[in-house]
């Protein structure tokens, strides 16, 4: 780990090698605007999304680059606009930083800057790394109170915490619904927690991990392993009539009961256990990229898939799609994380030093692993006493 006064860190990057990854040195960043601010990580999340870089399949056409796209930390410096922020506030770091704009349409995802996906997506670097830097700070930054023993509760609303949230908006679904949760991930397992906390009758999760399907039953879903048959059939026999809302927490690269690749399989099993009337809601990941350096696998994904459109039309069915903007969702996020009535980190499975990067891609990437978080031992109590900080 870097010193304080070094002009060096240790960062993970993706080099363009499917299924590796490694811990380099790389210059610390500097503030390039007066409203940018300085971060440096106490904890950063291995996510979902950063193995589909990990395999080859997504991210920007020429690599080396900062993967990464969770983190937490302390301010450490600030740009002279920066107002509302300051040094020694402990915050999250928001995967899709605040351009400074006001949107007046939706950002599709091309158009997005986000931490972790290279200089096709903003050239921001990645959060895996001892330091960051974080354009429009003001906006971007979200402040959390100095409570260690809930850090990876407040890093899980970096992105997944509010992603599994989202999914059942995409859903439309209400208080009382039934839910079919494809993925017990770290984003499906958290869409399973937020299912709970608005009101879900049932909570259904498949997936064919038995360790992350016994997770989701350790909160109170019924878990339904598709490596041992039919999950559609599985469901139907427990909720004839179909559930009232489907989730697809997976994206492209679902496998079917075979454990195979096919990119259509959540889509159709969601389409046939999805009540006439109902919504399924599309978080997981479907961007396919042409092949190229950074993403040598890209073309292995197709940008098409075969749907069930007939038994989609003649349920009534609605379908939506998004990715999380976690500065909408924040305040509702942290009032429920503060209440303690969410608690998002119980899908950390494994908390790790930066020089362990590699290996627990690998464990992840082969489902030996839930959630890992990178843990940077920085002198908390000392420096956070220096600042004024206190544990609530």
């Amino acid at each position: 780990m870097s010193d304080l006064g070094s002009d060096t860190m240790r960062a993970v990057m993706w080099e363009g090698k499917v299924r590796e990854v490694a811990v380099r040195t790389v210059p610390k960043p500097k503030l390039r605007a007066a409203n940018d601010a300085i971060v440096r990580v106490t904890s950063a999340g291995i996510c979902g999304s950063d193995l589909h870089t990990y395999r080859g399949y997504f991210g920007s056409a020429n690599p080396p680059w900062q993967i990464g796209h969770e983190a937490v930390g302390i301010v450490v410096e600030i740009g002279g606009a920066v107002t509302t922020r300051k040094v020694g506030d402990r915050v999250i770091v928001s995967f899709d930083p605040d351009n400074g704009h006001v949107e007046l349409k939706p950002p599709t995802l091309e158009d997005t800057d986000i931490y972790g996906f290279g200089p096709d997506f903003g050239d921001l670097g990645g959060c895996q790394a001892e330091y960051i830097r974080v354009p429009e700070a003001d906006g971007t930054l979200i402040p959390i109170p100095y409570y260690p023993s809930h850090e990876y509760d407040y890093l899980c609303a970096a992105d997944i915490f509010g992603t599994g949230w989202l999914a059942l908006d995409l859903a439309d679904f209400q208080p009382g619904d039934s839910v079919a949760i494809f993925g017990a991930g770290p984003v499906g397992l958290q869409c399973a927690h937020s299912a709970f906390l608005r009101g879900a009758s049932k909570v259904y999760v498949v997936d064919h991990n038995q360790t992350r399907l016994d997770k989701a039953k350790s909160i109170g879903a019924i878990p339904i392993n598709f490596a041992h048959s039919d999950p559609t059939v599985q469901i139907m026999k427990l909720e004839p009539d179909g559930v009232n809302r489907s989730c697809d927490c997976v994206g492209q690269e679902c496998l079917n009961i075979d454990l195979k690749p096919q990119q259509n399989t959540v889509i159709r099993w969601a389409t046939r256990v999805t009540a006439a009337g109902g919504g399924i809601g599309v978080i997981g990941l479907y961007l396919a990229q042409p092949s190229a350096p950074g993403r040598p696998l890209g073309s292995d994904i197709a940008p098409t898939i075969e749907f069930p459109m007939t038994e989609f039309w003649s349920k009534l069915l609605s379908i939506k799609s998004g990715f999380v903007q976690p500065l909408e969702l924040a305040p509702k996020l942290l009032a429920l994380i503060m209440s303690g009535r969410a608690r998002p980190g119980f899908v950390v499975s494994s908390v790790i030093g930066i020089e362990e990067a590699a290996e627990a891609y690998r464990a992840f990437d082969e489902g030996k692993e839930t959630k890992v978080v990178i843990k940077f031992p920085w002198q908390d109590e000392v420096e956070g006493a220096a600042n004024g900080l206190r544990e609530l």
